[in-house]
């Protein structure tokens, strides 16, 4: 048995921090799976409640040096978006605040490195430069220090280490030139100071830090958009008299009046009234849909024209709106597959780095030119700046929150980093026909039978719950016959029904079940082939062991299959349509949405062994399907995207939620995967290309040519850029596709 849980992490600078923190919980018994998200600042734990408790697992990540808490299990999505709006507003305050009091002490620390334009004394100048310098350090870089001793701690390095290193060792040669500047000049030195680049570097840093922080904000824009469409309050009938109640209060049960131009305060059931609602927030659909008694609507869609009496069906976490912003909520908290590269790097590039300033100190202070410590001493504090690793941390995570974020707005709800990889890499799409490329509500078009032996073929059917069935039943029900219980009921998958009713043997199904049965229907065969050939299902009755007749059965091609299936295959995807229909009824169906494959007359249990086969080709497989009798086939496929109702979504069944009911979610769920997996590439290669190119010239190899050499602020400078620059590539995502 397994359980999972998310826990709130406060302290992470850097790929480097989250990937020690998921290795601790990894290591810890009873832990299966850990994933840690830098950009979000949470840990998703999947454990073994016997071994280990959520509690125990807060202290592991409290034990590395971090910060942790779990969130109320009680909470709203609202809440816990409140909660960390609060937080991240705490912490944009406070880096404001230390970036403006280090960037006053670094313009007042540029005036006073120039003693003589002042007319000061030089050892005046360096002890008010070491009090300008004290608050920065102490204060407003405090942070970095802290973190990167607790860091030192538990045997560990990450970004806070190098800028600790960096800064502090400038800070100690000063600090010494500053206090011992008549024995360094006794000793015929002459006494510089570095206040100057520990300042900036610190203010710089912490520049990047606020652009992250604010940039990071602007990522879960597509969560704090769904929130705001539920309304604040309800009007709720009660005894006769209606009241303004705060949503949060409305109960199942309660009776809610809409007035048109309102939203709907909750999932529910019309009492009474007609209107138009518009769900395009759900679904994407930009038509209103017709709302009257017995219709369920769902919370936070807008009332058009008409006034509603809802019945409150569900309220607070197990509403649609609910359900989906906690799903995007987890999928932007995952890692896709493509991190574990960035998490491998991290996980030994701060130790190397820290290797190659020394190797760099060593190597100026050996061969450079006088004063060749000072020389030393500049060029491994810049390549222990220049080399955080903060644009690498930030490369995956950021798109894969903003991609599914954009999702979430088109209506595609991507379950996570993972599924989203997986979706980029698709080159086969197998689409259900029933309910996918069709409508899923077929309905008796002609009916070649005598009324009683379609009352015996409708009266077999109603133990079933095939959408056929559910036609036959109601085109007996149109003629006014009236319908018994069947006495026994088998169903045969992927060939029909049968059963005793009224003590008569009745068959109801295609040719391979009459055929199963040793029933002679040579003189249908024609007819039925003639049906199947303009798109209609044909279906056979037996009674008693004689052919009884056929009926004609149709379900209408959605309007927008079509446009779906010519998006997909412009990017150059197969389609391939996979139904347990009768191969002339799909294969009309395929021609009329442009699927030239078509794999026909498989019942629901072989569908798994199909998408087996094509992958045991070498192909990706997504599957779309409506997520009940395709759950094996969706399980089986790379990618199992679920056609969802509105009302009913298949959240659970397959990676990808379509949560309007056509195909056209499907090429928008594939077209922003694959523009996120092309932006975290883009993400990576400039991440590493930064660090490739950046420290050795932090190093100076450069120099002997005649290049140039960096200074520790320009160094981070040039880090704060790199990590800003990644973020704003990841959100181009929200816009398109």
């Amino acid at each position: 048995m397994s359980e999972t849980c998310s826990i709130s992490v406060s302290g992470m600078t850097c790929a480097a921090c989250s990937s020690r923190i998921q290795r601790s919980l990894e290591q810890t018994p009873g832990v299966k799976d850990a994933s840690v998200n830098l950009m979000t600042g949470t840990a998703t734990v999947a454990f073994d409640p016997t071994a280990v408790t959520p509690n125990g697992l807060v202290d592991v990540i409290r034990d590395t040096g971090y910060g942790a808490e779990l969130p109320s299990p009680d909470a709203t999505p609202e809440e816990l978006l409140e909660a960390q709006d609060a937080e991240r507003n705490a912490e944009l305050t406070d880096l404001r605040r230390k970036l403006l009091v280090s960037v006053v002490a670094g313009v007042a620390s540029v005036v006073l490195s120039m003693p003589g334009m002042l007319g000061i004394d030089p050892s005046t100048a360096r002890w008010a430069l070491l009090l300008l310098t004290l608050p920065v350090v102490l204060w407003a870089g405090r942070h970095f220090y802290s973190r990167a001793w607790a860091a030192f701690r538990h045997h560990a390095a990450d970004m806070n280490t190098l800028i600790a290193l960096g800064t502090g060792a400038a800070f100690g040669f000063s600090a010494f030139m500053t206090v011992a500047d008549d024995w360094v000049a006794a000793h015929g030195l002459e006494p510089h100071v570095y206040y100057e680049p520990v300042v900036w570097i610190i203010a710089l840093v912490l520049l990047g830090n606020l652009l992250e922080a604010r940039a990071k904000g602007r990522t879960s824009g597509a969560i704090r958009r769904l929130i705001g469409l539920r309304p604040a309050t309800a009007r709720v009938v009660h005894e006769g008299v209606e009241s303004d109640v705060p949503v949060d209060r409305v109960r199942v049960g309660d009776l809610l009046i809409v007035r048109p131009g309102e939203r709907i305060p909750t999932d529910g059931e019309v009492i009474d009234g007609r209107s138009f609602v518009d769900e395009s927030m759900l679904t994407g659909e930009p038509e209103p849909v017709v709302k009257e008694a017995g219709a369920a609507v769902v919370g936070a869609t807008l009332n058009r024209n008409g006034a509603l009496r809802v019945r409150a069906t569900r309220v607070g976490r197990d509403t649609v709106l609910a359900r989906i912003i906690s799903l995007v909520r987890a999928a932007q908290g995952s890692k896709a597959p493509i991190q574990r590269l960035a998490d491998r790097v991290s996980a030994v590039f701060v130790p190397i780095v820290i290797s190659i300033a020394i190797a760099t100190f060593v190597v100026w202070y050996d061969f450079g030119p006088e004063p060749a410590y000072l020389r030393a001493l500049v060029s491994a504090v810049t390549v222990l700046i220049i080399a955080c690793p903060c644009a690498m941390g930030l490369a995956v995570p950021t798109a894969v929150m903003v991609a599914t974020g954009r999702g979430a707005e088109l209506g595609v709800l991507i379950k996570g980093g993972d599924a989203l990889q997986r979706t980029a890499e698709v080159d086969t799409v197998v689409l259900d026909k029933t309910g996918t490329v069709t409508q899923g509500r077929p309905s008796v078009q002609h009916i070649e039978l005598d009324d009683e032996a379609l009352r015996l073929a409708a009266s077999l059917e109603r133990f079933s719950e095939h959408p056929i069935a559910e036609a036959i039943i109601d085109a007996a029900r149109a003629r006014g016959l009236s319908l018994n219980d069947p006495d026994t009921f088998e169903a045969i998958p992927g060939k029909g029904v049968v059963g005793r009713v009224g003590g008569r043997q009745v068959l109801v199904g295609n040719r391979g079940l009459m055929s199963y049965r040793a029933i002679d229907t040579t003189r249908f065969e024609q007819q039925a082939a003639e049906l199947a050939a303009n798109g209609a299902t044909p279906v056979l009755v037996a009674v008693d062991g004689r052919p009884a007749g056929l009926l004609s059965i149709a379900d209408p091609v959605k309007p927008t299959s079509a446009a779906a299936v010519e998006g997909l295959r412009r990017m150059s995807l197969d389609v391939i349509m996979l139904t347990g229909d009768d191969e002339r009824t799909a294969k009309s169906v395929a021609r009329l949405v442009g699927i030239d494959h078509v794999i026909a007359e498989v019942p629901p249990d072989r569908k798994l062994e199909e998408v087996k086969r094509l992958q045991q080709d070498g192909r990706v497989v997504a599957m779309v399907g409506d997520g009940l009798n395709d759950a094996p086939a969706l399980a089986q496929a790379d990618v199992g995207i679920a056609i969802g109702t509105g009302t009913d979504v298949a959240m659970e069944t397959g990676s990808v939620t379509l949560i309007r009911g056509d195909l056209l979610g499907v090429p928008d769920a594939i077209t922003v995967a694959r523009r996120a997996m092309r932006i975290i590439r883009q993400n990576l290669f400039w991440a590493f290309i930064y660090n490739v190119i950046g420290i050795p010239i932090a190093a100076g190899v450069l120099y002997p040519f005649g290049g140039p050499l960096l200074t520790p602020a320009l160094a981070a400078a040039a880090m704060a850029v790199s990590s800003v620059s990644v973020i704003s590539n990841s959100l181009r995502l929200r816009k398109g596709p």
